[in-house]
């Protein structure tokens, strides 16, 4: 390790609270330092070289180091750095983002309010529901409902949204009245055995039951990822999230999708509700991918439907929103993102590699401690487990996931290690030949821990 790298380290662990801290992790293992990087690839701080599998953080979806972002970065910062969008203020990059967003969204999603990331596009989706259904005289439908093993954002009312138990510190406290959870559309786990109408009628029902159990008059929303990130790329059976929609449409319960992930091209669409499961969500939550990771910025859109019922009282004040609501920088950076993905028509091009990844990855199906492939497109997983037959997990002291992720490293590959599982979302702009390179690398990961595990 350079002096550099030893410096760095040093500062991090004496200053750092990063985010997900392991106390013991963060004191005893050494830091991955990343210090540049270009396409799909980061190289550390003492050189070597790494194709990022994860694309950031589900985020770098047009690659690192593209000149003409950097460009249009540091033009606006010249122009106008920032500028408030409170009250009557606004400004260029901001007006022309929300209708180059309005014009992606499906249906009538002609509304953005613009925050600061995923979480609080997601807070805010909770708070627009609160504001939607009093503005409406139905001020006690402000209960929501959302699934286990959801990941929907680290706020206070994102997480409470979420229920993926390794998040749920009981150092914590979550919003618990009303904030309620129905299972996870989990093929592999929660609905194995059934086929996919009958897990999609058993989905259904629950979620029947649970509204019966709250009130129907008491349900405003429901959130839901259309397919699960974090907890674990969890796509649903066929049918479930039309069946789901229609006992919203049935209630006059609000969907809002969850899109912070799936949003912006990684699985080949600008959006994913309608394009990929043909669903017209009434708020469509997003970030990440809106400006490639280059800069912070997120976006909650919402039905013309939802703002005719807000606006309807003309005195009334939408008291919501953020010092970096519609930051011209980070305006800048998605428009400028939003344009190269028409132009490199990157769209097209997810549609042709996501399939190819996904045949690659299931070939490793048969490896010892692989108990199932899955996802779409580029948003895929591989669930690690000590007995194919049965899906037995290891013991969490196994930490399965995390010396997988960590021979992969050594290999020059970065994939993400949650509990059992190792995900990937690399940048929408990979090549068959980084796919192979992936496939190779994380398959030979993969047989180095099998080896150590049974030795």
């Amino acid at each position: 390790m350079s002096n550099l790298a030893t410096t760095l380290a040093a500062q991090d662990k004496r200053h750092a609270l990063r985010p997900w801290t392991n106390f013991e992790a963060f004191e005893q293992d050494a830091q991955l330092i990343l210090a540049s990087g270009t396409g799909a690839r980061v190289t550390d701080i003492d050189g070597k070289e790494y194709i990022d599998a994860v694309g950031g953080l589900w985020c770098t979806n047009i690659g690192l180091g593209r000149e003409e972002m950097a460009n249009a970065i540091a033009d606006q910062v010249r122009e106008l750095a920032f500028s408030s969008t409170f009250v009557d203020m606004t400004n260029g990059p901001a007006a022309m983002l929300a209708a180059k967003i309005a014009e992606k969204a499906p249906g009538d999603l002609n509304r953005v309010h613009f925050t600061t990331g995923g979480s609080t596009a997601v807070d805010s989706a909770f708070r627009m529901v609160h504001f939607y259904q009093s503005s409406r005289g139905r001020p006690e439908k402000h209960h929501v409902i959302a699934r286990d093993n959801g990941y929907h954002g680290s706020t206070y009312a994102s997480m409470s949204i979420g229920n993926k138990p390794g998040d749920r510190a009981p150092e914590f406290r979550y919003l618990s009245d009303t904030i309620h959870h129905i299972s996870a559309p989990y093929p592999y786990r929660v609905g194995a055995g059934m086929d996919d109408a009958t897990f999609t009628q058993w989905l259904v029902d629950e979620f029947e039951a649970k509204i019966a159990e709250i009130g129907a008059d008491k349900v405003g929303a429901f959130f839901a990822e259309p397919i699960m990130g974090a907890g674990g790329v969890i796509v649903p059976p066929n049918g479930y999230f039309k069946a789901m929609w229609e006992v919203c449409q049935k209630h006059d319960i609000l969907f809002v999708a969850d899109e912070v992930v799936t949003a912006w091209g990684r699985l080949g669409h600008w959006f994913a509700s309608w394009d990929e499961f043909g669903v017209q969500p009434d708020i469509i939550c997003s970030a990440k991918g809106l400006s490639s990771g280059y800069l912070p910025i997120g976006a909650m859109i919402y039905s013309d439907r939802i703002h005719a019922a807000i606006s309807s009282d003309p005195a009334r004040w939408y008291t919501s929103g953020f010092t970096y609501s519609g930051h011209p920088v980070c305006c800048a950076a998605a428009l400028k993102n939003i344009e190269i993905m028409e132009r490199e028509e990157i769209l097209t091009h997810v549609q042709d590699i996501g399939p190819y990844f996904e045949a690659q990855l299931a070939t490793l199906a048969d490896l010892p401690t692989v108990g199932e492939v899955r996802g779409r497109k580029l948003m895929m997983c591989i669930e690690n487990v000590a007995d194919k037959a049965t899906r037995a997990l290891h013991p969490d002291e196994v930490n399965i996931g995390k010396r997988i992720s960590d021979k992969a490293e050594e290999l020059g590959l970065i994939v993400r290690p949650i509990g059992p599982l190792n995900i990937m979302s690399p940048p929408l702009i990979i090549t068959r030949a980084d796919v192979d390179t992936i496939v190779d690398r994380l398959g030979r990961a993969i047989e180095m821990v099998h080896r150590d595990l049974s030795t």
